[in-house]
């Protein structure tokens, strides 16, 4: 299974928290990052979406059909976002669009198999693949990006 973090790009600071909306630099941030994903992404990708207006505007500049997730919402935690997912059994890859610090958690979760947190840049991606190999499950960190090394 493949699973890529993305994380919303730059947003306003106002308030209710959920209506945040993309900067103009974050609305280039999404789009430079969706440039360098699309071609990439395999064709059977699902995204799945909070439903944060920040992360609905950075998952729209992919031009690809995309789910709302009530569980991916702001605070939500790395296991109900690792659920949301279904890693790591998927049949499909699977394309989250969501928040820090619960990105991070996930990524340090994936990698080391602790609680922690590590930071994920606005509108950068994380992108992961499991395997087995003798009988074990491995993680494989396939690509960190952000949009200002496009």
């Amino acid at each position: 299974m493949e699973l890529i973090l993305w994380r919303h790009a730059e947003a306003d600071d106002s308030t209710p928290d959920l209506a945040r909306e993309l900067t103009g630099r974050g609305r280039k941030q999404a789009a430079r990052m969706a440039d360098w994903l699309n071609p990439r992404l395999p064709q059977d990708i699902h995204v799945l979406v909070s439903p944060a207006a920040r992360t609905l505007q950075t998952a729209q500049a992919l031009g690809r059909y995309f789910d709302r997730v009530p569980a991916l919402a702001p605070g939500a935690s790395a296991a109900e976002v690792l659920a949301a997912a279904g890693w790591p059994d998927s049949a499909y890859p699977v394309l989250i669009v969501g928040h820090q610090p619960t990105l991070g958690q996930v990524a340090m979760q994936l990698l080391t198999g602790q609680a922690g947190d590590l930071a994920v840049k606005k509108g950068g991606i994380w992108w992961f693949q499991n395997r087995e190999r003798a009988g074990q499950l491995q993680v494989v960190l396939r690509a960190v990006a952000a949009p200002d090394w496009l």
